[in-house]
């Protein structure tokens, strides 16, 4: 490992030491060693991968420090390679001198507005381990066409702009492990205008991703809304993603091209999540094949779970509920699909605290119809579920046909009557069917259907009206 300090790096904070680094670069022996100490960089240090070789960067344990005072990222690392991950892809010049550039265990501060962490282009196997990433307007960002990144163990918090920014970029397999990703204005992992596959975000704390200043935010927000993107074969799985609430902003965002072209978002697995505190928990738009399975899901200040021009979705297993110890910021606001079909949501409580209201100063007015709402939808299926306290409606369909309602339990807790029904028809629809549910009758009685809506009732304790 080649010692910064042993070509002209000082090291205390003052001094600027980017020169330094440069020629430790060109004439070190690959891996940029940063004794324990405080060093200045004034402008982005270029790594071309196919010139410099195998590439390292190494933070002695943590105890280094550089500190970014110009715009731009502090390194840019430039790669060649332009084929898939496939062995018989690579050129022999990307195997010998540029696969894995490694970061280690080093913090970047930013000292200017526009200072950024890292840019990746063109890489193969970059790896990032114990790396703090803080002040920023990004922390990694990754652009054009890159394979297997791997991002562990890291510390990406307080940033100006997006932790790990996905910007216009070709890529196959990404890792994103073991991390805390907190505090990031502009949100935490954001993907925009990519063709993605094979992308796992597992086992992360991320959390306070969130700018009340923006339209919309999220921790995690997957956008391919874009001609031409599409992000598709990946899980977000055992993460913790809590935020505050903001407007438009939601813990899980994923929005894909449009209502007819609903394949260019999916085939995706947001399983084990704890996911709590903001407008919109999990907000799905014109996705395919999700799969929301196992999670606590909690304190959504608009809706727990927004599913809208959607396909193939399934939400199973999980708890949509409320921190009792929290009373001033205690919700449940529920789940709504809408415009969407072939879907299933079943085995899941969704626990409505206040009965349609909540006291979380300043959050926009809960608006529903239902604590489980179908709207304008075909083909939905809804079983086993536990529906509790839901105001106006425990289970709320309009406009829709094929919606079939069996095993579940739509009830009321409260000794005075909130709700007006268990479950509530409107508008029209034909072949729907409800049966073998535990329904409590509300003011209107427990199932109301009117004869437009096409609904067969079968037996149910509780009774029709």
């Amino acid at each position: 490992m080649s010692d910064v300090r042993d070509f002209g790096a000082s090291g205390d904070g003052q001094t600027d030491d980017t020169a330094a680094i440069r020629h430790c670069l060109k004439d070190g022996d690959g891996v940029l060693l940063f004794s324990p100490g405080t060093y200045v960089i004034r402008e982005t240090i270029a790594v071309e991968l196919n010139r410099v070789g195998r590439f390292g960067i190494d933070g002695s344990a943590g105890t280094a420090k550089l500190l970014m005072t110009a715009a731009g990222p502090a390194f840019h690392l430039v790669g060649t390679h332009d084929k898939n991950a496939d062995p018989k892809a690579f050129k022999p010049e990307v195997w010998q001198r540029q696969r894995m550039p490694t970061v280690l265990n080093v913090e970047i501060e930013g000292r200017d507005p526009a200072a950024s962490g890292f840019l990746l282009e063109g890489t193969m196997q970059a790896t990032f381990e114990g790396v703090l990433l803080r002040e920023l307007d990004y922390g990694i960002r990754l652009l054009g066409r890159n394979r297997n990144l791997l991002v562990s163990h890291c510390h990406i918090y307080n940033n100006r702009g997006i932790g790990i920014h996905f910007d216009r970029l070709n890529l196959h397999q990404a890792i994103i492990t073991g991390s805390h990703i907190s505090y990031c204005k502009r949100g935490g992992i954001r993907i925009e205008g990519c063709e993605i596959r094979n992308l796992q975000i597992t086992g992360n704390d991320i959390e306070y991703n969130f700018d009340t200043g923006e339209k919309a935010s999220a921790d995690i927000w997957i956008d391919s809304t874009a001609d031409g993107s599409s992000v598709r074969e990946g899980t977000i799985a055992s993460n913790t993603i809590q935020a505050k609430y903001s407007p438009g902003g939601a813990n899980i965002r994923m929005l894909g091209y449009n209502a007819q072209q609903n394949h260019k978002a999916g085939m995706f697995s947001i399983t084990g999540n704890l996911i709590g505190s903001q407008e919109t928990n999990v907000h799905l738009v014109a996705c395919r094949g999700v799969v929301v399975s196992g999670n606590v899901i909690y304190s959504g200040h608009h809706r727990n779970l927004l599913v809208e021009g959607s396909r193939n979705i399934i939400a199973t297993g999980n708890s949509f509920d409320h921190n009792p110890d929290y009373q001033e910021k205690e919700l449940c606001t529920g789940v709504r699909f809408v415009d969407s079909h072939d879907c299933n949501f079943s085995d899941a409580i969704v626990h409505d605290c206040q009965a349609g209201q909540h006291t979380v100063a300043g959050a926009k007015p809960i608006e529903r119809s239902g604590l489980v709402e179908i709207v304008r939808s075909q083909r939905m299926n809804l079983s086993g579920c536990q529906v509790l306290d839901g105001q106006p409606y425990g289970i709320h369909v309009e406009d829709s046909s094929r919606v079939t309602i069996t095993g579940c339990s739509v009830l009321e807790t409260h000794e005075a009557k909130r709700s007006r029904g268990a479950i509530r028809f409107q508008g029209s629809g034909s072949d729907n069917y409800v049966a073998a549910n535990s329904l409590a009758a509300g003011t209107e009685g427990a199932i109301i259907a009117p004869a437009a809506c096409g609904v067969k009732i079968g037996e149910n304790l509780g009774g029709t009206s």
